[in-house]
């Protein structure tokens, strides 16, 4: 079985890493979607919400699973068996910052970074921009699934 890891903070999760999962979901037997819980690092939402929230729009994906993990992710692929990450990439900027780590993660334990093109219409969302828009009383139906876009605009206005 080649199972693959797609990590981040998913933050909230997006149509443009659902797109990322749902392709590397074609592309391997087994797909974990590893969710970050890096206490350290000031989210929007607590690490149990972005995993029910990632476990609830990727229910329909038979080959999927979501775990959390914290630490370093080439750690959660050796535990997990995984032989590659799966990363998207927006445009070169991407690249340049995943290049690295790709590189790093390759030295660590020897597991390949395989990177995906955003699709089109999806290369200009990032959980960063869909959250601010979001604040700022915009509508981010679209960029992401309705049932996060409701609690994202919840979560928001009590602020």
């Amino acid at each position: 079985m080649r199972r693959a890891v797609c990590p981040g903070s998913y933050d909230p999760v997006t149509t443009g890493h659902l797109d990322i999962i749902e392709r590397a979901a074609s592309l391997f037997d087994e797909v974990v979607v590893a969710v970050g819980t890096n206490a350290s690092k000031n989210r929007l939402f607590e690490p149990a919400e972005r995993l029910a929230m990632v476990e609830q729009v990727t229910s329909g994906i038979g080959n999927v699973t979501v775990r959390g993990f914290d630490g370093l992710i080439v750690d959660f692929c050796r535990d997990a068996d995984a032989v590659a990450i799966v990363k998207g990439l927006r445009g070169s900027v991407d690249y340049e910052y995943e290049l690295p780590m790709a590189q790093m993660n390759s030295h660590l334990t020897g597991v390949e970074t395989v990177f995906l093109p955003g699709a089109v219409g999806n290369t200009f969302v990032s959980s960063s921009l869909v959250k601010e828009v979001c604040a700022l009383g915009g509508d981010v139906t679209g960029l992401v699934p309705d049932v996060v876009r409701d609690r994202l605009v919840e979560r928001l206005s009590a602020r």
